[in-house]
């Protein structure tokens, strides 16, 4: 890390062009003393004054350590002049202001940028593009398939985060347009969601979403449009790496985005420097508690210094004295953390079992180890959607609060299917990615699968480690889900808890193949499944080996 702390100057106020001409303004903090000093950059689209305000140090924190810190309104945002829309212009506004970041009075012509979310997905946009000048990037919670991992979940729509974000930027584009009574509707729905109406996809101010944001394009452009490529990241890899930045990927275990930061660790390492670190965090904020649960001390996020060591090597050719493992995980049962060199996959099966009760009963349904399963013990689990009652979002990535919620009373609910294991005889490590492999019989066409892995206490809380959501039909469907890395002491239990909803984090689907995104109250029916248990039946696979192996 750097040892020199330097003087700050207070910080100036600067515009650029864009190559089409498009004004776009900046707040600068300079070091003072001798340079060149590289620049940290960060485009926001929440106003450059809040600048790293919700995760991070402040911009003089940054400036500090030895380096020029830019602050910059995107495109139609704050005071930055052009129309806001959503990731269109983030690839060539980025290089456009790397260079010119590049040749601020005192910079030594490296730039990093750094931010989460939105501001973190719009690095990799820069990055698609050939700017020598951009040697290193620290992406956090990001998009990397736009398409895939951030507007659908498995081509389901997340209705609450999808609805809650874009009503978020519409209020502010409304404000900026001067529509002050259009911003005023914006922000009461907002403070006041409701899912009660008859099409609750397309809620009635849906007028002002289709004019001041992206919400209309997401739900009604085709999964094969063009569109998507173009705000993709992951549509130009190949760009990507051949621009070689160094690239520190951040994500959080309950975080919605936390898809799309594991693919981009996977489709970039090997390929550029890349570094992966993985908090027991939401989206924000980055602190020892999360949910119900306090993970102690080392759960306090230092980012700020790991983005600072990270930056020092690749912009000041200062590596560090001791080299960073290449992934570095929390571990959420020991509360410790874990360095390795990937992310591993799956290497346990585990099948469903049970006499038929696992909704009605939680001790009826069991996860029994590949090779274990009893014959009489292939007994097809029913499972039922009544939409005047839907399973909601407990916890985990998709309720609300995020994080480790004890879901025991919403696991015993008639519409949620469980299957445990025995109580652990030896601590295991559940570390790595997390999949299901459902074999579903259904009368209905068409359905949705929430899967939810959670460590259940000796006491019997049920606090969620992974989840993931998909659209599915009769026959086979795999639902990934969420990554994890927990320590489960002897005493513990795995459990799989699969309903047929997320409600209001997903829209209900009707079951009668009208797509869940125009279903309306008139279509919602109740929806009746089979899971099929035993071998050659559904079956989880979860990263699980004793621990200490």
């Amino acid at each position: 890390m750097t040892d020199r702390l330097y003087a700050v100057a207070a910080p100036r106020t600067e515009r650029m062009c864009a190559r089409d001409g498009t004004v776009l303004v900046a707040d600068i903090w300079q070091p003072e003393g001798d340079g060149p000093f590289p620049v940290l950059l960060m485009r926001q689209a929440y106003g450059r004054r809040i600048g790293t305000s919700l995760c991070y140090a402040p911009p003089e924190w940054y400036a500090a350590r030895g380096y020029i810190v830019v602050m910059q309104d995107a495109r139609g945002r704050g005071e930055s002049g052009g129309t806001f829309d959503l990731f269109r212009y983030e690839a060539q506004d980025g290089v456009d202001t790397v260079n010119w970041a590049a040749g601020l009075p005192g910079s030594s012509g490296r730039v990093g940028m750094f931010g989460f979310s939105f501001q973190g997905t719009n690095q990799l946009l820069a990055a698609t593009q050939d700017c020598p000048a951009l040697r290193a990037l620290a992406p956090a919670m990001i998009g990397w398939d736009l398409r895939r991992d951030w507007a659908y979940e498995n081509d389901a729509f997340p209705l609450r985060a999808n609805l809650g974000w874009a009503i978020q930027l519409a209020a502010e584009t409304a404000r900026l347009a001067g529509d002050h009574a259009a911003q005023a509707t914006l922000f009461a729905a907002s403070r006041g969601m409701s899912f009660s109406g008859s099409t609750p996809v397309r809620p009635p101010i849906l007028d002002l979403l289709r004019r001041y944001s992206h919400y209309t394009t997401w739900l009604d452009t085709p999964a094969d449009d063009p569109y998507w490529a173009s705000i993709s990241p992951a549509a130009h890899v190949d760009a990507i790496i051949a621009s070689k930045p160094a690239v520190f990927l951040i994500g959080g275990w309950y975080d919605s985005h936390l898809p799309g930061t594991l693919a981009a660790w996977r489709a970039l390492s090997g390929h550029v420097p890349a570094r992966l670190l993985v908090g027991p965090w939401g989206h924000f904020p980055w602190d020892r508690r999360t949910g119900d649960l306090d993970f102690g001390n080392d759960a306090i996020t230092d980012i700020d210094q790991q983005q600072v060591r990270w930056f020092d090597q690749w912009l000041k050719d200062r590596p560090p004295a001791t080299p960073d493992a290449p992934v570095r995980l929390f571990d959420m049962g020991a509360h410790v953390w874990r360095d390795g060199a990937d992310l591993p996959e799956p290497q346990a099966m585990f099948h469903l079992s049970g006499t038929g009760r696992a909704a009605i009963d939680t001790r009826d349904g069991g996860l029994v180890p590949a090779g274990q399963i009893r014959p009489d013990a292939d007994v097809p689990q029913s499972l039922t959607l009544d939409p005047w009652r839907p399973a909601p979002a407990q916890g985990g990535s998709f309720g609300m609060p995020v994080g480790p919620v004890d879901r025991s009373r919403t696991d015993a609910r008639s519409d949620i299917a469980t299957f445990t294991t025995p109580s652990l005889t030896a601590p295991h490590l559940l570390c790595g990615q997390v999949m299901c492999r459902f074999v579903v019989r259904s009368a209905h066409p068409s359905f949705d699968l929430h899967a939810v892995l959670s460590r259940i206490s000796a006491a019997g809380q049920a606090y969620t480690l992974a989840e993931g959501y998909a659209k599915a039909g009769p026959g086979e469907t795999t639902v990934p889900m969420r990554a994890t890395c927990a320590r489960v002491e002897a005493g513990e239990a795995l459990r799989l808890s699969v309903s047929l909803s997320c409600f209001p984090a997903f829209p209900l689907n009707p079951g009668t193949g009208v797509a869940p995104c125009d279903a309306a109250l008139p279509d919602m029916t109740v929806t009746t499944v089979h899971i099929v248990t035993g071998d050659g039946g559904t079956c989880l696979h979860l990263p699980l080996s004793p621990a200490g192996e």
